[in-house]
């Protein structure tokens, strides 16, 4: 049993294969967190992790001191003693505000619940995971809250999600309605965040934990490139390889708050849920309200062991559907090749000679709907432009199936330009408050995916034009953030909930799309890799890492999403030089390597390349072809940081059976006179021997790990080094 209840002590301990969680109930039925780590036997941890409140002065009331002050509550509540970071509050219709839950009741099932219209990981089957489900409630306000604990038998992995409801007879109004809160004895931790922007997404900082609270949030309507809802609290020394690592992901796209906040006793707390910012929700009695899954993991070996549980866990248990264990096409874009410059001849020409180099998809982007000449009209407009393309949708893909390449297309669809049909029919369809002017973005609005008249609409559309055809992959682009959260169907009390209903309304639409169309293939992208998270990977397999396709840039950028997301799911093309986004010129095969950590595909016009280019296309799908199965389905090991090093960057995938391996380097800067570099590889059989193809020795994985080797050394900026490891 992974989850056990020790009646005589009132505690509740969940096993995983290295770690515990343990949780217990004080006599007065309050719930407290009492550890989370290396795995522990024993079920009261009383004395040796005394309840940290009971020291608490001021607090004389019927219920004693032990009703709030710093007492390591499993879900705080707000305004009863408890002055630190809630993860649920909730205003009466009195306007009163304190929340103080006590268990009622618990139960333990084989499996894991699915969670009521939002996106969640699964179990492929029951005896993969126990679900732990703790009733408590506030008889005072009437508030519920169900807790959820779903504990994976083979990963370090624990889910936690509330479900929040109203027994009273009056509404309540929630505002902090966060899916876990955890307490950690000390603060003797440092953060990682994964912050960026545009074109240089979820960038690797660590910061020491300080007294006060460190957030990590978005606050634009969706997970945003600003910051990545994934952070890891780690011991101060933790590396790739050693110490205790905590780590916290939030399976939602949509504003969200992860926040540690550290008290004057210097423990820390750590809350994730969606963002509290301009965030109500009212329940009127007998309603419930969902947040969204927080995924809980924990390493004892380092940040490294941390991330391969993600990638597992991701890997099979949240992305879905016929491509999540399949090779992925290597397929070509045309938007660098043309822009909004093409035609069904001018597409097909560049099927015609990508088929010659063993591309296999042909992808149209933006530019083949409604009056779509540039980014100032035609958004909502989802009909096909048969004027510009010269022929039909289903004559365009039957030539390029003609050509040898499968077909898929492009969409934006939460967004309108004012300058469209739809528009111009359905001006309530957008968010915006109606006595101010609307801000544009790229300019578009944003359309309301509150309403279910939008929401049937775009599922019409879409459905119509993938039915017009043999389509084969849909690239889902989302190109600004959301401003004037303001919906014309939603009363004055409810007008604080569009941000999380526009999240449902949107995943409403994803899950019927995807599953009228099980066998289509579908990316996510969000001007680039602007709402990477695990949320909309249950939807869709991968998601479009950046816009930014420099090799140079991609390393730092892939990099730092490789901490919480499998390399599976990044989507990774090669481009032209001088680069589109930073104008730098890098070698042609080093792009390919690069791109090889991903899903692999051509940003480029083909028939620009000379010939000696076009054969290395060739031999980078041999290389792709080659590895793709053990870079999809290996281990996957950093081992030079692009943040730490400003001279190299290395990675590595082992086989699950140990029995191969593939090492990446990529030469950042070249100095004269440089002190060789020296690599110490990860994740193979100590006591096997190894064969190095390119270096033509043989060495035993204990001396490749503990000893290393000096990189191979070249001549040059941006050159890139692959090694082939096979065991002998």
């Amino acid at each position: 049993m992974s989850i056990q209840f020790d009646e005589q002590s009132r505690s509740f301990k969940l096993d995983t294969p290295s770690a515990s969680y343990v949780l217990q109930i004080t006599e007065k039925g309050q719930l407290l967190h009492r550890y989370w780590g290396k795995t522990v036997s024993d079920y009261d941890l009383g004395a040796l992790l005394p309840w940290n409140g009971a020291q608490t002065i001021g607090l004389q009331g019927e219920n004693t001191i032990d009703a709030g002050g710093e007492m390591a509550f499993e879900f705080p509540g707000g305004g009863a003693g408890d002055h630190r970071v809630p993860a649920v509050t909730a205003v009466a219709a009195d306007g009163s505000s304190a929340v103080d839950l006590r268990y009622v009741s618990h139960s333990v099932t084989p499996g894991k619940p699915p969670l009521s219209g939002l996106p969640a990981t699964y179990v492929n089957s029951d005896d993969e995971a126990e679900t732990l489900v703790i009733e408590t409630a506030d008889d005072y306000s009437g508030l519920t809250a169900t807790l959820y604990y779903t504990v994976f038998k083979n990963l370090d992995v624990i889910t936690r999600h509330a479900v929040l409801g109203n027994k009273a007879a009056t509404p309540l109004t929630l505002g902090y309605a966060l899916s876990a809160a955890i307490e950690l004895p000390t603060n003797k931790y440092k953060m990682l965040g994964l912050p960026g922007a545009w074109a240089r997404e979820r960038q690797v900082e660590w910061a020491p934990l300080r007294r006060g609270g460190q957030s990590l949030q978005s606050r634009r309507g969706y997970s945003s490139a600003m910051m990545n809802p994934f952070t890891a609290l780690a011991d101060l020394d933790a590396s790739e390889t050693r110490g205790d690592v905590y780590g916290f992901n939030l399976v939602y796209s949509g504003s969200f708050l992860i926040e540690a906040e550290v008290d004057h006793k210097d423990t820390t707390r750590v809350v994730i849920g969606v963002n509290p910012y301009d965030f109500s929700w009212k329940l009127e009695p007998g309603e419930l309200f969902t947040t969204p899954e927080a995924v809980l993991v924990f390493s004892a070996t380092g940040y490294g062991e941390m991330s391969r549980t993600y990638h597992k866990l991701y890997s099979k248990n949240l992305c879905r559907g016929v491509w999540r264990d399949k090779r992925r096409p290597i397929l070509i874009n045309n938007w660098e090749a043309t822009y909004f410059n093409f035609n069904a001849d001018r597409l097909v020409g560049l099927a015609e000679k990508a088929a010659e180099a063993g591309i296999e998809m042909l992808v149209m982007d933006d530019g083949w709907f409604g009056k779509r000449d540039d980014d100032r009209s035609g958004l909502g407009d989802w009909f096909v432009n048969e004027e510009k393309l010269g022929c039909s949708l289903a004559e365009l893909v039957e030539r390029v199936d003609d050509a040898g390449l499968s077909f898929g297309i492009w969409f934006e669809p939460e967004m309108i330009n004012p300058d469209s049909d739809l528009y111009r029919a359905h001006p309530d369809w957008v968010l915006r408050i109606p006595t101010r002017p609307a801000n544009l973005g790229r300019n578009q609005l944003v359309l309301d995916m509150s309403r279910p008249d939008v929401q049937d609409y775009l599922v019409e559309r879409i459905s119509d034009v993938l039915g017009q055809a043999d389509i084969k992959y849909l690239k889902w682009d989302c190109n600004r953030y959301l401003t004037e959260t303001f919906s014309a169907l939603l009363p004055a009390d409810r007008s604080r909930e569009v941000w999380h209903r526009y999240i449902l309304g949107l995943y409403d639409v994803l899950d019927r799309i995807t599953s009228a169309f099980p066998k289509v293939l579908f990316e996510s992208c969000a001007s680039g890799g602007g709402r990477y998270d695990p949320g909309m990977l249950y939807y869709m397999p991968q998601t479009w890492t950046s816009d930014n396709t420099d090799a140079i840039d991609r390393l730092s950028i892939q990099y730092g999403t490789s901490f919480a997301y499998p390399i599976r799911t990044m989507g990774a093309h090669v481009s032209a030089i001088p680069n589109h986004q930073t104008g730098r010129n890098t070698p042609f095969m080093t792009r390919g390597d690069v791109a090889l950590q991903g899903t692999f595909g051509y940003e480029l016009d083909l028939t620009k390349l000379d010939e000696a280019e076009f054969d290395l296309i060739e031999d980078q799908i041999d290389r792709y072809q080659e590895y793709q199965k053990l870079i999809f389905g290996g281990d996957f090991y950093r081992l030079i940081s692009p943040f730490e090093n400003p001279f190299e960057a290395a990675w590595m995938y082992v086989s699950p059976d140990k029995k191969a391996a593939f090492v990446q380097c990529v030469l950042q800067r070249k100095v004269a006179n440089h002190v060789p570099r020296r690599v110490q590889l990860q994740g193979l059989d100590p006591a096997a021997l190894y064969f190095i193809e390119e270096l033509g020795v043989s060495y035993h994985g204990d001396s490749l790990m503990h000893i290393g080797f000096e990189i191979p050394e070249v001549f040059g900026d941006h050159e890139s080094i692959c090694l082939t490891i096979k065991r002998k």
